[in-house]
């Protein structure tokens, strides 16, 4: 796909409308762009697919107006809408799973251009680990990397506030508008000034317990490095560590007292693997000898979620139509893997995206990480 510098305001009114769209998320939206071209065009298909699918009532839809409103509390907040194939979106973001199809940001978008370091840790942390990740985030940011975290009480907001003055990004999982938690309001009001605040969702959006990974995903995704510094077993921020791994991203872990249970989170990440952490050296020594770089803004075509779905383009209707009862009979409410369902039926890998992009914007199909599927929602 060739990026642009920058996109028609018709065309980022229709990547916003089919962004926030109803049961449209980050892997159907590239799968619609790869069937029918443009946002516009998929729009209009919309309807089509959620009535094929099962759905009863109409799909919502966003008007013009819903995005017009976004637009102007992005004017009124000194924010900006980047899409994916703009050259202002972060390159290393592209090449992650489940990638977000534009974004949401106010403040130093220049801090996109250079290699970043995530610090993320337990909300509940220790004093003497709050004060370490001070001083391990303003030393790595005096070396030139800025720091991402996601703007939670403990270990994260310690980050932010130790890199404050070097590049600090807060990826938030609810709207520009929604701070969470209130407590770090003083905080996100300085990040906002001085670093960046990163969204992928619409102003107006407040935060669900699912929003948590999903933001997870974009910290890991925007780094080079993950350092986990404090977190018990079970944490979220072990979530961040394992999908930063599954990003081919480094992982770094500070040890702990094998008596502390804040320290149990990290110390498994070490046995796993983990580079152990005692100061910024370590993490720098690593980078510098694997040569670890932002991915450069690419002129050309570049591979991503558009390319991957361009076959879905060829599917026909009628043998949509053919398929859809044996696609159903093999789901039920146990997430399976998408591979190993096209395996099981033996049809086209295309073919049955389609069925279940269908069934997606029917509301009756659930996503779950892996890319694994399985029935749930309207009717069933």
């Amino acid at each position: 796909m060739k990026l642009m510098d920058s996109v028609s305001p018709d065309e980022k009114t229709a990547w916003l409308r089919l962004f926030m769209t109803e049961n449209v998320g980050p892997a159907t939206f590239f799968q619609l762009i790869g069937r029918h071209g443009t946002a516009e065009k998929a729009l209009l298909a919309l309807p089509d697919y959620a009535k094929r699918g099962g759905r009863k009532k109409p799909l919502l839809i966003p008007a013009v107006g819903d995005v017009t409103k976004q637009m102007d509390l992005c004017h009124a907040t000194g924010a900006q809408v980047i899409l994916y194939n703009e050259h202002a979106f972060p390159a290393a973001l592209r090449d992650i799973a489940d990638c977000p199809p534009l974004l949401f940001l106010r403040g130093q978008a220049s801090l996109f251009n250079k290699t970043a370091i995530a610090i993320v840790g337990t909300r509940r942390a220790s004093l003497n680990n709050m004060n370490y990740t001070r001083l391990l985030a303003q030393n790595l940011g005096k070396a030139g990397y800025p720091i991402i975290s996601g703007l939670a009480l403990g270990i994260d907001g310690a980050a932010h506030e130790g890199s404050l003055d070097t590049g600090t990004l807060a990826v938030l999982p609810g709207g520009l508008d929604y701070i969470y938690p209130p407590k770090h309001t003083p905080l996100f009001q300085q990040i906002g000034e001085r670093g960046l605040l990163v969204s992928e969702r619409p102003f107006g959006s407040p935060v669900y317990a699912h929003d948590f990974p999903r933001r997870n995903r974009i910290v890991a995704g925007l780094s080079s490095a993950v350092i986990v510094v404090e977190a018990t077993e079970g944490s979220g921020s072990l979530i961040t560590a394992r999908m930063a791994k599954a990003q081919d991203r480094l992982v770094f872990a500070v040890p702990g007292s094998p008596s502390d249970p804040r320290a149990a989170g990290t110390n498994s990440l070490i046995k796993q693997g983990a580079h152990l952490v005692t100061g910024p050296e370590d993490v720098i020594a690593v980078l510098e000898s694997q040569s670890i770089q932002t991915p450069l803004l690419q002129d050309q075509n570049t591979d991503d979620p558009w390319d991957i779905w361009q076959t879905m383009k060829h599917v026909r209707t009628e043998d949509m139509d053919a398929a859809r009862h044996d696609v159903l009979a093999m789901l039920d409410t146990t997430p399976i893997g998408v591979d190993q369902l096209i395996r099981a039926l033996g049809l086209p890998s295309p073919l049955v995206h389609c069925l279940l992009l269908e069934l997606q914007l029917a509301g009756r199909l659930q996503r779950y990480p892996g890319n694994k599927v399985c029935l749930g929602g309207e009717g069933v």
